[in-house]
């Protein structure tokens, strides 16, 4: 399969990598009256709204989200209030800025630039509130806009390899990178940012999903093709990069989808003219599955985690995730780019808490089994009140700080 081709990922990885030379040599500028607009606007097509009445109820707070993993007890299918919620802690748009060039309007996840290339469609069944469609996630509006009518899942199921989670979820969230509007400023390297902005997103969709509750999957091994033609995009310019299975239902098995025709839909320009980086397109396609067979097989791939036993005195972490008090959604409001750090020790059962709720694990196709992680965590210790200064390992598994 073409995804084992790890030289493409080598090649584009030095062709956009900085150095000393190359930032001061760089003669690139940021021509302002050529900047992408910074939503996809489809034309002829009218709005469904999404319902704001999930403002008005209560949410819990941060500290039960000790964890990404959602159990319930039969079926869990989402409501367009839960659905509205999801989509707005993910990539609403939560503060406007003014500045003197004019207006930010900033999104719940931060992006980089911000300049929001992460797209979200929603593909459902026929939901209590809303008909089984293919739908594009407009934060201008704060609307969905149905691409496709009928039920879709079957086809991102055998895209997906037969991935348990796609056949059982009453709605699948799909995330997109569009090129130009991050490439207007960073060229080829927006590619690296693809993975950093959708990142973000993820990381609050999945929390979000936790908090109301509901089962999240993330999906990363499924048929590009497959996927990109069921979203009508043009992969010159834009192309699906992950997915999100959201609820869970009882039904075994889902109903063939209808058959996938181009949409022909017309959208707003991003900006006068576009330059095109073929570099991204290369290392995309390097990365791409091109059957349901290679999507399980790649899956079944996913390493088993290498666990280390201590070899030198141990801290057991002591945390306390009562002492949390802001919801969730309150602190995804208040975030952005900016860090306000005061100059002052924490306690051991902070950092213990610190790390405690954010390494939980995910539910992944990459990840297996479940609270698998792909990072190891090192500290270096300065000011905490009841461990030494120093630099440490965590051993996640075990609960413990070397």
């Amino acid at each position: 399969m073409s995804n084992r081709d790890t030289e493409a990922a080598l090649r584009y990885h030095q062709q956009t990598k900085h150095s000393y030379e190359s930032l001061r040599t760089d003669s690139h500028f940021l021509d302002w009256s050529n900047r992408p607009i910074p939503f996809k606007t489809y034309l002829g097509l009218d709005p469904l709204p999404l319902p704001s009445q999930w403002e008005t109820t209560e949410v819990p707070a941060l500290r039960a989200v000790s964890g990404l993993t959602t159990s319930t007890e039969g079926e869990a299918i989402p409501t367009l209030n839960q659905l509205a919620r999801l989509l707005y802690f993910s990539a609403g748009l939560t503060k406007t800025r003014q500045y003197p060039g004019g207006e930010i309007q900033f999104r719940a996840a931060s992006c980089t630039g911000a300049l929001y290339q992460v797209e979200l469609y929603l593909v459902c069944g026929a939901l209590p509130d809303l008909p089984a469609g293919l739908y594009h996630f407009s934060p201008q509006d704060f609307s969905l806009y149905r691409l496709r009518e009928g039920d879709h899942r079957a086809t991102l199921a055998q895209a997906g390899g037969e991935e348990p989670s796609l056949g059982r979820a009453p709605a699948t969230i799909i995330c997109t990178g569009t090129y130009w509007r991050n490439a207007w400023k960073y060229r080829a390297r927006t590619y690296r940012h693809f993975g950093w902005d959708n990142g973000t997103i993820l990381a609050n969709l999945l929390a979000t999903g936790f908090t109301l509750p509901l089962p999240t999957r993330l999906i990363l091994g499924f048929v590009d093709d497959e996927v990109n033609r069921l979203l009508d995009l043009d992969t010159d310019r834009e192309v699906a990069l992950s997915m999100v299975a959201v609820g869970e239902s009882l039904k075994g098995t889902i109903e063939p989808s209808p058959k996938v025709e181009p949409l022909g839909l017309s959208t707003q320009a991003l900006s006068r003219t576009e330059v095109d980086y073929p570099e991204m397109r290369v290392v995309h396609s390097a990365t791409c599955l091109a059957s349901g067979e290679e999507a399980a097989e790649w899956r079944q791939q996913a390493p088993e985690p290498q666990f280390q036993v201590p070899q030198g005195p141990v801290w057991q972490l002591d945390p306390d995730a009562e002492a949390i008090d802001d919801s969730l959604e309150a602190v995804v409001r208040r975030r952005g780019s900016s860090r306000q750090f005061e100059r002052k020790s924490i306690s051991f059962q902070q950092l213990s808490t610190l790390l405690y709720s954010s390494t939980r694990g995910i539910e992944a196709d990459f990840l297996k089994p479940f609270g698998a992680s792909l990072n190891h965590w090192y500290l270096i210790v300065h000011a905490v009140e009841g461990l030494p200064p120093g630099a440490y390992v965590f051993h996640r598994q075990r609960g413990e700080l070397e």
